[in-house]
């Protein structure tokens, strides 16, 4: 079994870190090391909007540093997987922090989105839980992260992702946001529960939070509390009790920040965040049925090296699956779509892709991302049923779908608009700005679509496809049904030219 060093490193709101891990090739890892070191991007970024000179060059020289440690190790500036999260994504110069970066050290910078982030918060979490894991398909279930900029969560209904928000709550924002008003501990208590309580209302129409039962929060201010709370450990995760932990909650809002790196040997720099992140976690958990905390001790660095080394597995890679489509049929029914029809309209999609694999030569994303449109196609019937079709090209794009990229989505994003009537134009931005082997993907798997949504025009799922045969230039379909098939066929008339085109095959029902 042969083994190669990978290396991960995060530039996030407070610092930049790095893990480095040697992987063999059935995904199992080995960590070499973990280093970080503090930086303000943060304050910068969410005070004056942009990263600072000073900042800037503090960055590359931190970067620097790591260059030199990883290649200790083997591992050269082009082969680490570097990502920026919440404050870069909002600083107004992140594309010159990117191009000197890579020009002074030599890494490659990607700002990634938030719905990445709890991809691969996900994929860390059930890395570290393991077989308990299991446990979540019996319960209704809220994974937070707390960060510098942002609060990361996911909802799961009984296993299933049902929401992944990003929300604009973060150590260091509500921190510099409570010195901008010169507020008192007191403010920042209101002005942390106003936030949450808010957020919370909100999540409410995902799933009732009363109801979920398994809080798992990770992040420093969450793996402080399991080392002095904590009451169980796991091989990779710690149990903290929900009233001793909202106990420690209410023990830190007496003590000043110096109290904390007195009484708990903190570094200065976490304690400033500790308790904003503290009290957040204890709001929300608050808000759930939730009578413990399960803290992983990962982070997103594992999360990405899981990616990196393909080390989810065939078993994970299948749930992961599962999750991203259970998020996209929880956007479905947040738009009240025909969830019938859909259903319907996802089989015949993937009958047609699975048959015809030697014609459109595409591979496991391109199927899932016509799943994806396939169940999303009519949620713009939601805001009006004529010209339905552009109205679910907004909803997608401007949504998030766990798992899915802001290219993957929209990539979505199009297929949906192009289900029914007028195909791709020069005149539409949002076709026109994907890179032409995108566009290619799209009108294949557009006229796929069209198809399958043709034969469930009325809506009643009466016919199954159970064979097709290609002849010179045709597709001939073969159903299970022996009733009238004319309006099908009629269907079919008005929206078979764009597999035509792109396939050269006129498509036939028999």
């Amino acid at each position: 079994m042969s083994v190669r060093t990978e290396a991960v490193i995060e530039i996030g709101s407070t610092g930049i870190r790095v893990l480095v891990a040697n992987v063999s090739d059935d995904g199992t890892y080995e960590i070499l090391e973990r280093a970080g070191k503090p930086i303000a991007l943060g304050r910068d970024v969410f005070t004056a909007g942009l990263v600072s000179r000073d900042s800037v060059g503090e960055c590359i020289a931190v970067l620097r540093s790591f260059r030199e440690l990883l290649r200790a190790y083997g591992v050269e500036p082009a082969d680490a997987r570097v990502v920026a999260t919440s404050a870069l994504r909002e600083a107004e110069n992140r594309d010159a922090f990117v191009d000197r970066v890579a020009m002074r050290t030599g890494f490659r910078v990607d700002v990634i989105e938030a719905i990445e982030e709890s991809h691969y918060m996900f994929l860390a979490v059930q890395r570290a839980l393991g077989g308990d894991a299991r446990y979540f398909s019996r319960t209704n279930s809220m994974i937070i992260e707390v960060g510098g900029g942002s609060t990361e969560l996911m909802l799961l209904r009984r296993g299933r992702i049902v929401a992944a928000h990003s929300l604009r709550l973060g150590t260091v924002r509500v921190d510099e946001q409570s010195k901008a008003v010169m507020g008192s501990s007191g403010y920042l208590m209101r002005f942390l529960a106003d936030n949450v309580r808010t957020a919370c209302d909100g999540l409410e129409d995902d799933l009732p939070l009363s109801g979920v039962r398994s809080f798992v929060a990770i992040g420093n201010d969450a793996r402080f509390a399991a080392s002095v709370a904590g009451a169980e450990t796991r091989s990779d995760y710690t149990i903290v009790p929900r009233e001793a932990f909202l106990g420690l909650v209410d023990r830190l809002k007496g003590l000043s920040v110096d109290d904390i790196v007195a009484s708990y040997r903190v570094p200065y720099s976490d304690a400033e965040a500790l308790l904003p992140g503290l009290v957040i976690l204890s709001l929300f958990i608050e808000r759930t049925g939730a009578e413990e905390l399960i803290v992983p001790r990962v982070s997103l660095r594992d999360g990405l090296l899981i990616a990196m080394s393909g080390g989810s597995g065939d078993d994970i890679q299948a749930e992961l699956h599962k999750q991203i489509i259970a998020s996209v049929v929880g956007l479905g029914r947040r738009y009240r779509f025909d969830e019938g029809h859909a259903s319907h309209v996802v089989e015949h999609a993937l009958f047609l892709f699975d048959r015809l694999g030697e014609t459109h030569g595409m591979g496991r994303r391109e199927r899932l991302l016509l799943e994806a449109a396939a169940y999303l196609h009519d949620v713009g019937n939601f805001i009006r049923t004529s010209g339905h079709q552009r109205h679910s090209e907004y909803i997608v794009l401007n949504s998030e779908i766990f798992g899915l990229q802001r290219d993957e989505l929209t990539i979505v994003a199009n297929l949906v608009r192009y289900h029914r009537k007028a195909g791709p134009s020069p005149s539409h931005a949002n076709y026109m700005s994907l890179p032409r082997e995108d566009r290619a993907v799209v009108l294949k798997l557009a006229a796929m679509l069209r198809i399958a949504d043709a034969l469930d025009r009325g809506h009643t799922q009466r016919l199954r496809l159970v064979d097709l045969e290609m002849k010179e230039d045709h597709l001939v379909l073969q159903s299970d049904s022996s009733g009238d098939l004319s309006l099908e066929r009629l269907s079919l008339a008005e929206k078979d030219d764009m597999f035509e085109d792109v396939f050269g095959l006129k498509v036939v029902l028999i």
